[in-house]
């Protein structure tokens, strides 16, 4: 059976995902990638994974660091969420980064962050799968950046 790749993309829009942003340190300074990919795999030990395009223009360098960053998004961080999802644009607004532990760049401000040492990188067809052992993390108060059907959305309280 052949799938058609444009109805499958949107079938999966159905799911609607928190959004974060991936930091890592480089060479050439603090990056950063838009994700929705953000997933819990283990409590003992505590394990996260996200994934990355293959053919994404930031791919070559998150494979040589060993160290990352996940920064689940507010509500009102749709702004960053946006500048970073953008082909070509790698670096973090200075003014949105604050050092986090083990020299790993974090978004500031963020609803929460997980600093991870990298455990394993899975082949996830046209993406890679990161595992990160959690060695650091952080939660504060508000709501999260939700995507549903392409688009931003907010959290509504259901009655």
């Amino acid at each position: 059976m052949s799938i058609d790749q444009r109805q499958f993309r949107n079938a999966l829009g159905c799911f609607a995902t928190g959004v974060c942003i991936v930091t890592a340190e480089t060479e050439t300074g603090p990056i950063g990638l838009t994700i929705n990919s953000f997933a819990s795999v283990s409590l003992d030990p505590p394990l996260v994974l996200w994934s990355l395009d293959r053919a994404s223009d930031r791919a070559a360098a998150f494979h040589v660091c060993d160290r990352f960053a996940v920064n689940v998004l507010r509500d009102d961080m749709k702004e960053i969420s946006s500048h970073l999802s953008k082909k070509g644009i790698h670096a973090v607004p200075e003014s949105a980064l604050a050092e986090g532990p083990e020299g790993v760049p974090v978004i500031r401000e963020a609803l929460a962050q997980f600093v991870c040492v990298v455990e394993n990188r899975f082949d996830g067809g046209d993406h890679v799968i990161f595992v990160g052992r959690v060695k650091h993390f952080h939660a504060a108060e508000g709501a999260p950046l939700l995507y549903y059907r392409g688009g931003y959305r907010a959290l509504a309280e259901v009655a």
